[in-house]
């Protein structure tokens, strides 16, 4: 196999712990890179920002559909989970992904931001009053992953019994590991019950208007949206509100903002967005044919995955000094095109509200840990803590 042809590895503790000098080192490759998501699975990798937009928006060229590609892998594939195909707006492409993402779009559109910031606002006062007495807590196990699920909750009508299987399915899937198959497999047992249940006993919430949209959805095909909106608005919501809050304690230039300095929890989270974001490498694409894309050559049905991280490393802009300047917009993190991320709006407000609500409860949080010895998440497609324990001073109940 010759240099320009070896894989590099984007999985495993060495990735996990300095992905952006991974990321330097496949950009010796050029716009795109041969990398390896799990021992034996070869992919392709973008690193650049242009290709990477250009891939994104290119559904001529570029399909969804990862059906063919999957049968080279066995079906007890730890990746088949988060890649392998199925009736969602994600694998869909044209019409078909026109009426998944419909279905999504407008049932996220009822959702009215002054309502979702009081629930949000609400579920995070109940998760701190459960650790504020102890003067320490884990922030992921405890606050950035519960959050979330509550929510759902909410949204969906999930019974909070099912909160656990919730969040062990979500979480097991994206690990990629051998227990990714029976997790993602739980998780559509709960969302299934629960679809069946409201094809009979239509409530107010996001299960029945999705089962009676004008879309004509069948119950697999709204089990399957109802579960892509949860994994999609789980898992990167969690990894957002954890890498901010990593940020807020430890970046110098937010020294005093959880005293009400000038450094605000929008400003650490767009500044994760283009450093950091919560899913690093994703938006597995499949050219329709054989091209030749960015001056690599790739063959009809290979697998090419976008790097949100690399190419905003590449286009990020400059921070210096005390001040912090935003692109906004520009980064990558709710990738681009048809397939963009359809909860941008909702999923900034559930973690500007999860932050702003925990550093003005709890103001004079810190890290237990040294920074250097957080552990990071070893999989290809996410960049997120293990971990995030702090100490405060005990708030007497």
């Amino acid at each position: 196999m010759t240099a320009d042809t070896r894989p590099i590895p984007i999985y495993g503790p060495v990735f996990a712990a300095d992905p952006q000098l991974v990321y330097d080192q496949l950009r010796r490759y050029g716009a795109v890179a041969p990398v390896e998501i799990a021992p034996g699975v070869e992919a392709l990798l973008v690193t650049d920002y242009q290709a990477a937009l250009d891939l994104l928006r290119d559904t001529d060229t570029f399909s969804k559909d990862s059906r063919a590609w999957q049968q080279t892998l066995p079906p007890t594939s730890p990746l088949l989970p988060m890649l392998g195909y199925r009736p969602t707006a994600l694998f869909s492409d044209g019409e078909v992904h026109a009426r998944y993402r419909s279905v999504i779009t407008d049932g996220l559109a009822l959702l009215e931001p002054h309502l979702l910031q009081r629930r949000v606002t609400e579920v995070a006062h109940q998760l701190i009053d459960r650790f504020e007495a102890a003067g320490s807590a884990d922030l992921i196990a405890e606050y950035a992953r519960q959050l979330p699920v509550f929510v759902f909750n909410t949204w969906f009508g999930v019974p909070e019994e099912h909160s656990a299987r919730l969040v062990a399915g979500i979480s097991g899937m994206i690990e990629s590991t051998e227990k990714a198959v029976a997790a993602y497999g739980d998780l559509v047992a709960v969302v299934t019950g629960m679809v069946a249940e409201r094809r009979e006993k239509p409530r107010h919430d996001l299960t029945s208007w999705f089962l009676n949209h004008p879309a004509g959805l069948d119950n697999d095909e709204v089990v399957r949206q109802i579960t892509l909106t949860m994994i999609a608005g789980h898992q990167p919501t969690t990894n957002l509100i954890a890498n901010a809050l990593l940020r807020v304690l430890t970046d110098a230039r937010y020294a005093g903002s959880l005293f009400g300095g000038a450094m605000t929890a929008y400003q650490a989270i767009d500044e994760v967005l283009w450093h950091d974001p919560p899913m690093a490498n994703l938006s597995a694409h499949y050219p329709r044919y054989d091209i030749t894309f960015h001056g690599r050559e790739i063959p009809a049905g290979s697998l090419v995955l976008v790097s949100y991280a690399a190419a905003n490393s590449q286009a990020a802009p400059p921070t210096d000094g005390n001040e912090l300047r935003s692109g906004e917009s520009a980064h990558l993190a709710w990738a681009a095109g048809p397939h963009a991320c359809p909860a941008r709006d909702p999923a900034l407000l559930i973690a500007i509200t999860a932050i702003e609500q925990l550093t003005s409860r709890l103001s004079d949080l810190e890290l237990s840990t040294p920074i250097e010895d957080l552990p990071w998440r070893p999989g290809p497609f996410f960049r997120a803590l293990v971990s995030l324990p702090v100490r405060f001073a005990p708030v007497a109940g």
